[in-house]
């Protein structure tokens, strides 16, 4: 591969008519400059320069180089001020990935104060479920991804990975009017062994949270109808079709839903993290990464069950 400094020097040469014109625009002797382009020809095999006692000039061979020197000096240039400008937060890309229920109340807040802070850079959202999310940052194909893992679930595969925990989001039993019993705010997943239940669509892996909790007390649940959507589980709970587990994020408040406190088994939450790559040094990620940390809660913001 050709050395960018001794083209920068045959490059100089052609502006400046002289190997000492060329040096001075370098930093360098004279004669350091005639070593460099003697070098330059013999990794050629071709003569660049017609010396003279009083001149030296390009050969046809050293104009077309120097033309091409140009060319590619320039695309340096323009290289080393786009990573300059990466580093400075003046361009680059964050692609961030969440799951539905973060989307509105953790994520974008975040996205918001960074495109006021860094307007520059380019940021694109998608929104995907954690079994999804994972792989795809672990393959380059998102910077930053906001999952949730279920206590109890098995883990998912985060080689090469890093987790940053944002919010730990408790799961509620939400009942239709005719299982509501009044003054009741509390419940065990248990008592509803008879009840008609909905769910989410994974009836396995680590998002079959409705399945592995309700084997765990010791008891099939009856799951007669699947959303991938909280708010239509929500909208079949008020209309009486069944009880649903749903986390605090989703749980907003509705008419005909009665939000229960899980008490057995004690502890039923998720734990929502900022999933990047290990290695990534991206300055805008980590300054993305860095507001999701100054933001993040104890606690469902502005909502108590």
């Amino acid at each position: 591969m050709l050395d960018p400094r001794r083209l920068s020097l045959l490059r100089d040469i052609a502006r400046s008519g002289s190997i000492a014109g060329a040096a001075r625009l370098a930093g360098c002797t004279a004669s350091a400059a005639s070593q460099q382009l003697s070098a330059l020809e013999q990794e050629l095999d071709v003569a660049l320069l017609e010396r003279s006692a009083r001149s030296v000039r390009l050969t046809e061979a050293g104009r077309i180089l120097a033309e091409h020197a140009n060319r590619v000096l320039a695309e340096l240039d323009a290289a080393q001020e786009a990573v300059r400008a990466v580093s400075g937060l003046h361009g680059g890309r964050v692609r961030v990935a969440a799951f539905a229920t973060a989307a509105s109340t953790l994520v974008l807040p975040a996205l918001m104060a960074f495109r006021q802070r860094h307007g520059e850079v380019s940021l694109t959202f998608r929104e995907v479920e954690p079994e999804e999310a994972i792989p795809a940052v672990a393959a380059g194909e998102i910077d930053l991804a906001v999952t949730h893992q279920y206590e109890r679930l098995p883990r998912p595969d985060l080689r090469g990975l890093q987790q940053l925990h944002l919010h730990r989001d408790r799961l509620l039993l939400a009942v239709p009017p005719h299982l509501h019993r009044a003054g009741r705010t509390t419940a065990r997943l248990r008592d509803y062994a008879g009840a008609v239940w909905l769910s989410t669509v994974p009836s396995e892996g680590f998002q079959a949270v409705t399945e592995l909790l309700c084997r765990s007390e010791g008891f099939e649940p009856e799951i007669a109808f699947r959303s991938d959507h909280y708010e239509m589980l929500l909208d079949m709970v008020a209309a009486d079709f069944g009880v649903a587990l749903v986390p605090g994020l989703a749980a907003v408040p509705r008419a005909g839903v009665t939000y229960l406190e899980i008490v057995e088994p004690a502890g039923v939450a998720r734990d929502i993290h900022l999933t990047v790559r290990t290695a990534d040094s991206s300055t805008a990620t980590r300054a993305l990464t860095q507001l999701f940390l100054q933001r993040r809660t104890v606690g469902r913001p502005g909502h108590a069950p």
